[in-house]
């Protein structure tokens, strides 16, 4: 094992001294997951959580808490950083928080994207605990970083499968896009394809105000149907759902998807 730079000759703690490291561009990408139940995951989804709109308060954390790090773990240098991304992933009862850190100085920022993925994650629990105090926070861990004395990394595991991630890979390095969620992000259009229906669909569930669980409960529905087509998990509804879903909205089925 080598020697820790953050104990002296004696066992000390210590600042380390990169007075003599050049400037570069640095970045890293760490990752968290939370397993919600499906009541409080729904919640989350449908923006029916009781403190409100969960992600966009875990992404705002998760950029504040990059900038907060010296002040949180002793020994890390104040850094100049330059970029955050926050992005989810959302799949059976999962989020899966990925954060991107940059910086341009002498040290590298995998403790900054360790921490806002980490207070991203806690910042989830906070927002559904008075659904589900229940809610665990997992596999917490550095994806990759690059430049720096070391050079790149990637962690050992790196492309096995764990029943504990979803089925997606977050690609740090090449930036692939996270799973639509409805009102965070969204993925790639296409003109008339079914992204597009899903992005219309989407709209009208935000312009007519309605919520999953209660839409789908008046429809006589599984609410899985509507978050599945919203997360990108199926590709439509058969007739039947279409037909429940438009009589509950007091619309025609065409309407949903304009």
């Amino acid at each position: 094992m080598s020697k820790l730079s953050h104990l002296d000759d004696k066992g000390a703690a210590r600042m380390v001294d990169v007075s003599a490291k050049d400037d570069t561009a640095r970045e890293a990408c760490a990752t968290s997951t939370i397993t919600l139940s499906a009541e409080a995951f729904a919640a989350v989804m449908d923006s029916s959580a009781p403190k409100g709109d969960v992600l966009a308060a875990a992404r705002i954390a998760g950029i504040m808490a990059a900038k907060r790090v010296p002040d949180l773990i002793p020994l890390c240098h104040p850094l100049p950083i330059t970029g955050v991304e926050i992005a989810f992933e959302a799949a059976e009862n999962r989020i899966r928080i990925t954060a991107i850190v940059k910086t341009f100085g002498k040290t590298g920022v995998e403790m900054e994207a360790l921490t806002a993925a980490s207070i991203a994650a806690l910042t989830i629990y906070d927002m559904v605990k008075a659904v589900d105090k229940g809610a665990v926070i997992e596999s917490t861990k550095l994806l990759s970083k690059s430049d720096g004395k070391s050079g790149a990394y990637t962690p050992r595991s790196a492309g096995i499968a764990s029943k504990e991630q979803p089925r997606e890979t977050v690609q740090c390095g090449v930036r692939a896009k996270p799973r639509v969620i409805m009102g965070e992000v969204f993925g790639p259009r296409s003109a008339g394809g079914p992204d597009t229906r899903r992005e219309a669909f989407r709209n009208f569930m935000t312009s007519r105000r309605l919520r999953a669980s209660s839409w789908a409960k008046e429809a006589g529905v599984p609410m899985g149907e509507i978050m599945g087509y919203l997360t990108g998990q199926s590709r439509g509804f058969s007739a039947d759902t279409l037909a429940r879903l438009a009589t509950a909205a007091k619309v025609t089925p065409d309407d949903m998807f304009r």
